[in-house]
């Protein structure tokens, strides 16, 4: 009688559900998982080793030895190469798991089971990173190269794959909330693919330009003036890039939020209020919650209008 109670707790409480068991198995057992796995790996290993012999060829050394700076810039050459994997293959991978369920009228019968909004929305969607959860971290033998020569700490790969994992359910968040609530896949993928476009690329380049409109008055000050307090600051932090990067040269969050730079080295002014990384994560924590909550609440939209 005990462990009957217990496996009904277990099935009550437990994250495999019938949504989720069968979306692991379509996505994990179909050659085509095996064939992306494979070219996503074979191209960032390809990454690595031309990465390895251009800077070895630029050094002059002819393959003879590796500097663990070269080490060091390999590792951030691999970081953000795979962050912009990361960025092209998740929108695509939830963008149409609600609107596709949708188009096949298969949304209806699976809406009449007893699994609530909030289960189906959330089963969608770690199924579909659970394999971008996969192809990331089958990458790590690739990263150990870095390993061999020196210049990176565990504590920064760890950093990273957990920035990794929170970018990921981002951009996720985002493909469910516009695949639940546009009605065409495609117009959700673009939808995804466009906000995802305006996080990596319209951020900096508003950062940019604002920077460039302020830019006559703070230049204005004294060469040997202190350092001055930007908000601009606050618009880089929108921008996946630039908080991976203040993981890994943590003083890029200062240096972003200061306004005068004539050469000053001196860190005399104040700095960012908190790194760019930290930021980022709590911007896009209450954004991906508010995706998630719209797209519960928009998945039965007649039954929230009879009630």
């Amino acid at each position: 009688m005990r462990r009957s109670e217990m496996r009904d707790w277990l099935g009550r409480f437990s994250l495999i559900n019938p949504v989720l068991d069968k979306e692991f198995r379509l996505r994990m057992r179909s050659p085509r998982a095996m064939w992306t796995l494979f070219f996503y790996l074979l191209a960032i290993g390809l990454l690595a080793f031309a990465a390895i012999y251009l800077t070895q060829e630029l050094s002059g050394r002819g393959g003879s030895s590796f500097n663990p700076e070269q080490s060091k810039g390999l590792f951030y050459f691999l970081t953000m190469a795979q962050l912009g994997l990361v960025a092209f293959m998740a929108p695509g991978l939830t963008a149409g798991v609600i609107s596709g369920e949708r188009e096949k009228q298969t949304l209806n019968l699976l809406l009449t089971t007893q699994q609530s909004s909030a289960t189906i929305i959330i089963s969608k969607l770690l199924s579909s990173l659970g394999f971008m959860v996969l192809i990331v971290f089958s990458t790590i033998p690739i990263y150990s190269m870095v390993f061999l020569y020196g210049g990176i700490s565990p504590k920064q790969m760890v950093l990273v794959f957990l920035f990794y994992l929170f970018i990921m359910l981002v951009l996720g968040s985002f493909g469910i909330f516009f695949s639940t609530l546009l009605k065409r896949t495609m117009l959700s993928v673009i939808a995804t693919y466009g906000v995802t476009l305006f996080l990596f690329v319209g951020t900096a380049l508003l950062y940019f330009v604002m920077m460039s409109v302020t830019s006559n008055h703070f230049y204005s000050q004294p060469a040997g003036a202190a350092q001055t307090y930007n908000w601009i600051g606050h618009i880089i932090a929108w921008n996946p890039v630039a908080a991976l990067y203040s993981i890994l040269e943590p003083s890029i969050s200062d240096e972003l939020f200061m306004a005068n730079r004539h050469g000053y080295s001196g860190h005399t002014g104040k700095g960012a209020p908190m790194p760019l990384w930290l930021e980022f994560m709590l911007i896009y924590s209450v954004l991906s919650a508010a995706a998630l909550w719209s797209a519960i609440r928009n998945l039965r939209p007649t039954a929230r209008r009879h009630r």
